[in-house]
């Protein structure tokens, strides 16, 4: 386990991540952090935005194209 001390940034407060932790995340300078609450706690993870974009654009196009997509899948 990693223990990380909350440290006062500017005017807000974060943590600085160790090597050892960006690896475990595959994480690297410039990349976007999600959290996200679980029912056994706070779950870490490196998003990919390229990824997320995509699955935005799937959504808008599923959500445009329903009935299309409804027959298709028939």
């Amino acid at each position: 386990m990693t223990r990380l001390k909350i440290r006062k940034i500017g005017n807000s407060l974060g943590v600085v991540l160790p090597k050892e932790v960006l690896e475990m995340l595959g994480a690297a300078e410039g990349d976007t952090v999600s959290f996200a609450r679980t029912a056994h706690g706070i779950m870490v993870s490196v998003s990919d935005e390229q990824a997320d974009a995509l699955r935005e654009m799937a959504a808008d196009i599923m959500k445009r194209r329903r009935k299309a997509l409804k027959v298709l899948a028939q």
